[in-house]
């Protein structure tokens, strides 16, 4: 027994996640009954199951495919706007393969299709870290400062994007440059979107490798079969998860190394101040501790007993309250102890000298 959008994954059908959407639209039906919710399991091998009143069955092997794109094809199975799309390229086909991840109607370059469920969402998921690498050529020159902060990431679409390496391709056209990006997200243009987010257009964009897999020499609108090295590969890579940095709406800096980390540590702890974390009512994690220490010699140390019920907690919270301002006194040079608890004889001595 296998969660079925597995089984639909490993049909050929949709990915892992278009396979959920499929089940909460009702389009899947197991032995006649709609099914909905989603970690259902079934036997593809005796379950009738049905995807739009077609019966699946799993593929008696499994195909890689790797196609050239060229412009103008948009990355699907199907267009509602009857666009052509890279399965029309795909002649003498008759598995049920779709393209893993994004490639946008305008831009060409290397696209894996496939019936390999598990494989495909392993590539397209950015936990794995699978890179796909883009020769951009933009408008304008781009300078070390535009790279960086492609490098870094840049926000779009109000979230900002995980880190990436720039390169400039030697050899530039007038008012141009090639720059090569990698990448290991699958955001819709992300390509497009970063560098027109730095000034620099893209004029061209092409995506010449998806991790270990490349060719110069495949013509575009032409695939091939992936060797079985390749796809030996291509696995080994999208079995290695690694953790990517997003930064969200944050700063977003990329990977920090130990001695980085412990200087950035030690910073924070010595330049506490009114917006730290630590801080409370802009007073740092020392005036903290010196109220507590005030508290305790008010209350009669760690062993000491404030009176109980009601008034005891009454009492309690304005001892609190008055550390917590002695505190607040000590660092602003007001105090140099905190107040002590007036005695019966201190309480004398002041009568005795107002009657005077």
């Amino acid at each position: 027994m296998e969660r079925l959008q597995k089984i639909l994954s490993q049909a050929g059908i949709a990915s892992r996640r278009a396979s959920e959407k499929l089940m909460l639209e009702g389009r899947v039906t197991v032995n006649g009954i709609t099914v909905r919710e989603l970690g259902t399991k079934a036997e593809p091998s005796s379950d009738d199951i049905r995807v739009d009143g077609r019966r699946i069955k799993l593929p008696e092997r499994h195909r890689y495919l790797l196609l050239n794109k060229p412009r103008g094809y948009v990355t699907t199975r199907s267009d509602p706007e009857k666009r052509p799309t890279v399965i029309d390229l795909l002649g003498g086909i008759r598995e049920y393969v779709y393209p893993v991840g994004r490639l946008d109607f305008d831009s060409e370059g290397l696209l894996l299709l496939t019936n390999d469920g598990d494989l495909a969402a392993r590539l397209t998921h950015p936990s794995h870290g699978v890179a796909r690498v883009y020769e951009a050529r933009v408008l304008g020159v781009p300078d070390a400062h535009d790279l960086d902060r492609l490098a870094r990431g840049v926000t779009i679409d109000g979230r900002r994007t995980g880190p990436a390496e720039v390169h400039v391709v030697p050899g530039r056209q007038e008012g141009r440059a090639t720059l090569r990006i990698a990448i290991r997200e699958g955001r819709n243009r992300q390509v497009r979107k970063m560098l027109e987010s730095i000034g620099h257009p893209v004029d061209h964009l092409t995506r010449v490798a998806i991790g270990p897999i490349r060719d110069r020499h495949l013509k575009p609108g032409r695939w091939r079969e992936l060797t079985e090295a390749e796809v030996a590969s291509l696995k080994k890579a999208a079995s290695h998860e690694q953790k990517l940095h997003h930064g969200g709406h944050g700063d977003n800096k990329g990977p920090i190394r130990p001695e980085k980390r412990a200087q950035r540590t030690e910073g924070q702890h010595r330049n506490k101040g009114p917006h730290s974390h630590d801080g409370r009512n802009g007073h740092g994690t020392h005036e903290r501790r010196e109220g507590h220490r005030a508290t305790q010699a008010q209350s009669g140390g760690r062993g000491g007993q404030l009176e109980s019920g009601r008034g005891g907690q009454v009492q309690q919270h304005g001892q609190i309250r008055q550390a917590r301002q002695a505190g607040r006194d000590r660092q602003d040079g007001r105090g140099s102890r905190p107040p002590q608890r007036e005695t019966s004889q201190g309480r004398g001595q002041r009568r005795q000298n107002k009657k005077r």
